[in-house]
């Protein structure tokens, strides 16, 4: 038998920024690790500063699977709204084939809804409405793959902690000590409901005092003015422009149809989604100390999902249909029922495109 594997995979929030510990960063993932099973957890950070949905499924999820994880989680998507390249249906397309590879490797997947960092660095109105426009469609398809594969997924946008100015980093960005460990905490309550973590759970107290407000200001001119910079290079035409649009649909009185239109943006990019594939029997691998139920127990079963997952829902056709019409993987997949959806919006019907066969832009004038 060998100790539980969790691997982490993401961008700053999970490499540890804001959680510093001697010469480097430590933060929630590495501290969520050292709670969640007995020996202790063969633990492996891939997170990296900076990395998009993109990064994760071409350089992280490769390295991930090799390592054949009884956990892995998976926190990205707040870097990718922050490009001038941002495409939901491409993040959403990434996410479902990162998800998708985990669950037929039996590994329990962590996901979570983040907020958006307009409001966090407290921009204006017409400058931090597209942000957080943005988030939302992220935070929707996230929450949306979370159910569809059964992941631990952790609301933290709507957590009370987010809004501790005290539970933050100097750069408002990042959680600090005391932010990871609440994420952490949450994590990990999730995980021993499911059997899956039964280790005592991280301090809620931080371990360090927390930075000096000369180190903070030091850090702000360093190593923040030059992440502005690069933001200011890519963001910040695009993200211009699209305050421009902000300002004279305010104007008119029209803000709700960009809300729409983000809103339908996410639909389709749920609905290009292709269904499931089916999946069998995961492969037993024996975990020391997990689920404290027995001795071994196969990944399926501490994820609590069935060995074959049934065609979901929203998949089903209409009792009237012939037979002969019935279709095992339709073209376009239909938004899960639970996505609520702006007044007035409709949920395309597969096969069909809005506009010409051309997706409506989200944030477009």
């Amino acid at each position: 038998m060998r100790p539980l594997r969790y691997v982490a995979l993401g961008d700053s929030l999970t490499e540890g920024v804001g959680d510093p510990v001697g010469n480097g960063w430590r933060g929630w993932a590495a501290l969520l690790a050292g709670g969640l099973s007995e020996p202790s957890a063969e633990f492996t950070n891939l997170a990296v500063s900076g990395a998009q949905t993109r990064d994760v499924l071409e350089t992280q999820l490769p390295a991930a699977l090799d390592l054949r994880p009884d956990v892995a989680s998976v926190l990205v998507g707040v870097n990718d709204t922050l490009r001038s390249t941002f495409d939901i249906e491409k993040i959403a397309e990434r996410l479902d084939k990162v998800y998708a590879a985990f669950t037929r490797q039996g590994t329990a997947v962590l996901t979570a809804c983040l907020p958006d960092p307009g409001t966090m660095l407290g921009l204006p109105a017409v400058l931090g409405n597209p942000l957080a426009r943005r988030q939302r469609a992220v935070n929707t398809v996230v929450h949306t793959l979370s159910e569809r594969y059964g992941a631990v997924h952790l609301h933290a946008v709507d957590d009370a902690w987010i809004m501790d100015r005290a539970m933050w980093s100097s750069d408002r960005l990042h959680p600090g000590e005391r932010g990871h460990r609440q994420i952490a905490l949450r994590f990990h309550a999730m995980l021993a409901q499911r059997g899956i973590a039964t280790q005592t759970a991280p301090s809620p107290e931080p371990e360090f005092p927390p930075p000096t407000k000369s180190a903070s200001l030091l850090w702000l001119a360093t190593a923040g003015t030059a992440w502005v910079i690069r933001r200011c290079n890519d963001l910040l035409p695009q993200l211009l422009r699209l305050a421009a649009v902000e300002m004279r649909h305010r104007a008119r009185g029209t803000c709700g149809r960009l809300d729409l239109r983000s809103a339908h943006a996410v639909s389709v990019a749920l609905a290009s989604l292709p269904a499931p594939e089916p999946t069998g029997p995961a492969e037993r691998r024996p975990v020391a100390g997990a689920m404290g139920l027995a001795e071994q127990r196969s990944v399926p079963e501490r994820m609590g999902m069935p060995a074959h997952r049934p065609t979901p829902e929203s998949m089903a056709l209409p009792e009237h249909r012939p037979a002969s019409e019935h279709r095992l993987v339709p073209e376009r997949r239909p938004v899960p029922e639970h996505l609520s959806l702006p007044e007035g919006l409709s949920v395309p019907v597969p096969g069909q495109r809005s506009v010409a066969g051309q997706h409506p832009a989200p944030e477009a004038a």
